[in-house]
């Protein structure tokens, strides 16, 4: 069974299809319609709703953390232990809540199918806000909503009015008659969430998960499943059998030595964030722009890479790092390259019933020059035509180190090691810049789709090559992760 709160209500299921998502969870078993399903893929944002869990914060405090999430892309095993608000649960003794209320007073609704999901990104916001967001903060919010009136302006002031001053609400009220019920249905032991043909299972540690994952190689991980979902979303395949991977702490823990940075294969991209931009900063770059906030507040990097998708913006440049790997089977452990990870399209050195464990990333050195590239069609929001990763290092003017990655140019993301063997040992200069853009073509033979031609996907890597050349010439003119097609 699972067990959390609908608002206040605590919620106990027993026989729920594991395949259903929390959208059709809302609408078709509670009979809540408020929250809308505009695309089934986490594109659209009309379905978002926000989930609150028991976090300790840098100070050892236990507070309510809220985030906003893609109710068509979260499975119901995932609140498991945790609390789900949706729009309906806003309007409090016939009184709209303060982000309603600002939407009515901007004019921020027009059509109104997109307006819920506006909504909860703003509370979520809110919640998240300690005084007045500046414009990013709103932006990145909302990047995730889409509306198709084109009704943005009014919406960021909805966003600045929501967010200006205190404004207790009844969850603030609320809030320790919440913590204290979370705390009674904390899951301690593995669960399950069977229909009878479709189960889930949920592990708490890393050894339940191991035996359960050795034991049922067929099975499929779920950790955020904005990936994993759209089998079921898009493509109407059943899961039979999934193991939830996101109640397992040891896999969602950060650490960091003196020589690297360990981070747990289930912690989310935005969890991750924070050190990854601290460290490599157009790391940090990239990942604001890998994808809306609400698909980041759920993927993960394990996901990111385990799914070893072409297009996967991480490998890249864990790859350009020079990460590793750490693969779990049973109790037995092994450190792979994460370069070595990947075979060919969606194939993986992964054995039967093994699993990421966690990502190792070596702390950054400041005699290399690491910069990430993205190409795509939107800067907020879009799968990549092209990401590029570089790391050099240049010693009194000669190359004597290079790492170079690229996804988006061939059926994995991979190494360009014509292109590193042209600029190993050359002089930093215009000249050494060409031969080695010359050299990828060598390296890869890109294929055309809709987001990009072969023939663009091509000259785009090398004039990424370039930039980042000119770039450590001129840093003033850096623009990191920003240019777009």
């Amino acid at each position: 069974m699972i067990q959390f709160l609908l608002n206040q209500t605590l919620r106990t299921e027993h026989t729920l299809d594991p395949n259903l998502t929390v959208l059709n969870y809302l609408r078709e078993h509670l009979h809540k319609p408020g929250t809308k399903e505009g695309c089934a893929s986490g594109d659209c944002g009309a379905c978002t709703v926000v989930v609150g869990e028991l976090h300790t914060d840098a100070e050892g405090l236990e507070r309510l953390r809220y985030r906003s999430l893609n109710s068509c892309l979260t499975f119901v095993s995932a609140l498991h232990g945790k609390q789900l608000i949706s729009i309906e649960d806003l309007k409090h003794q016939g009184q709209l809540h303060s982000v309603q209320r600002a939407m009515v007073d901007c004019h921020g609704s027009q059509c109104g199918f997109c307006t819920p999901g506006f909504v909860m990104s703003l509370f979520a916001l809110q919640k998240n806000s300690t005084g007045q967001p500046h414009g990013h903060q709103a932006h990145e919010a909302l990047a995730g909503n889409l509306c198709r009136c084109t009704g943005y302006r009014p919406i960021l002031a909805a966003a600045e009015q929501a967010c200006s001053g205190q404004q207790q609400d009844q969850f603030d009220t609320h809030q320790s008659a919440t913590i204290a019920l979370l705390k009674t249905i904390t899951p301690t032991q593995t669960g399950e969430l069977n229909s009878g043909d479709k189960r889930c299972l949920l592990p708490m540690t890393i050894s339940d998960l191991a035996q359960l994952y050795e034991s049922q190689p067929q099975a499929r991980l779920l950790a955020g499943g904005t990936d994993l979902a759209l089998e079921v979303t898009q493509f109407h395949r059943p899961l039979p059998v999934m193991i939830y991977v996101g109640n397992v702490a040891e896999m969602k823990h950060i650490e960091r030595f003196d020589d690297r940075i360990e981070i747990g294969a289930a912690v989310s991209l935005t969890d991750a964030y924070g050190t990854l931009k601290a460290e490599y900063p157009d790391f940090g770059e990239l990942l604001q722009r890998f994808a809306s906030l609400q698909i980041r507040n759920q993927g993960t990097l394990g996901g990111n890479i385990g799914n070893a998708s072409p297009i996967g913006d991480s490998p890249p440049l864990l790859i350009a790092l020079g990460a590793q790997l750490v693969l779990r089977k049973g109790q037995t452990l092994r450190t792979l390259a994460i370069e070595d990870y990947f075979i060919d399209y969606r194939v993986t050195a992964r054995q039967e019933g093994e699993f990421i464990e966690k990502i190792i990333i070596p702390r950054a050195d400041p005699s290399h020059a690491f910069r990430a590239y993205k190409i795509s069609k939107r800067l907020d929001d879009d799968i990549s035509a092209v990401c590029a990763a570089f790391n050099l290092h240049i010693d009194n003017g000669v190359v004597t180190g290079a790492r170079v990655a690229f996804g988006g140019m061939a059926a994995i993301a991979k190494r360009a090691a014509a292109c590193e063997a042209a600029l190993l040992g050359a002089d930093w200069n215009s000249a050494s810049i060409e031969r080695a853009c010359a050299a990828l073509a060598n390296d890869f033979t890109p294929l055309s789709d809709f987001r990009a031609s072969k023939e663009y996907r091509l000259l785009s890597a090398q004039n990424l090559l370039r930039k980042y050349f000119i770039e450590l010439q001129t840093p003033h003119l850096e623009t990191r992760v920003t240019a777009y097609v």
